[in-house]
């Protein structure tokens, strides 16, 4: 494929400090201003915006038909473009997050793409009702490239792959996988998005649980540090307490250390 067309972008800062903004946030002008005046005041030099969300929906209208019904048409951002042009003459580096496989906007057009549920015969719902697309889908994986491509032209900087995983959250017995060697299927999908993404020259990030830089299974959810490693330009391991169970390390309740 033809790599999408180079547009200007501003280079990595030596240290990212970042403040993050929905895209409903990224499209309501008067919060908006009141994030640009503490990036005036303060030594932030990063923003972060949802692409796409827990939901499946877009932040903002694109050009491509395939994602024209998942745009947000209400709270998202209609000028994404020329608000990350307006962020890039302050010199401020502009980080797209894009929510990868939980996505129940893509699974309710294309359930049989979806992780499926042993029971139900239906796609597979976690405890909050969501839906996650299979880490095997390929016409998926052709997606979130066309989605991330998209994202590049509109000036995006970096682009940081979330929910990169199998699910964790729901009852896990019910999951039915096209692929049970879950390790080695999402270590596909990041070769395949490596080789689509870097003739862009954009940067990639990939946040991965925590427990990812002590364990050497793979959490169940597939995520394997060793394999993401060289496909991203960079790792963020969420070393949030909540994501350490009871006993960890020693701790009885990592929460308190």
């Amino acid at each position: 494929t033809t790599p999408v067309k180079i547009v200007t972008h501003v280079k990595t800062p030596e240290h990212v400090k970042a403040i993050y903004m929905s895209s409903w946030v990224a499209g309501t002008p008067s919060v908006r201003e009141k994030l640009f005046k503490l990036i005036d005041d303060t030594e932030l030099n990063t923003v972060i915006i949802d692409i796409k969300d827990f939901s499946g929906t877009i932040g903002f209208p694109t050009e491509d038909p395939r994602f024209a019904a998942a745009s947000m048409e209400t709270c998202g951002a209609r000028d994404m473009k020329e608000f990350i042009k307006s962020l890039h003459e302050k010199n401020i580096y502009v980080i797209g997050r894009i929510t990868v496989f939980q996505d129940p906007y893509y699974s309710k057009q294309f359930p049989e793409q979806s992780v499926q549920s042993a029971s139900r015969g239906a796609p597979w719902k976690d405890h909050k009702g969501l839906n996650f697309v299979d880490v095997s889908s390929e016409p998926f994986w052709e997606y979130i490239v066309a989605l991330s491509k998209e994202s590049v032209v509109m000036g995006f900087d970096e682009l940081n792959y979330d929910y990169i995983r199998y699910p964790s959250d729901g009852p896990m017995s019910d999951a039915v996988y096209k692929n049970p060697n879950r390790a080695e299927a999402l270590e596909r999908f990041f070769k395949y998005l490596h080789e689509h993404m870097e003739p862009t020259g954009v940067v990639t990030s990939a946040d991965l649980f925590g427990m990812t830089a002590s364990n050497t299974d793979d959490l169940g959810i597939g995520q394997v540090l060793e394999r993401a490693l060289p496909y991203f330009d960079y790792i963020m391991p969420m070393v949030y307490p909540s994501h350490y169970p009871d006993g960890f390390n020693g701790y009885g309740d990592p929460n308190e250390y």
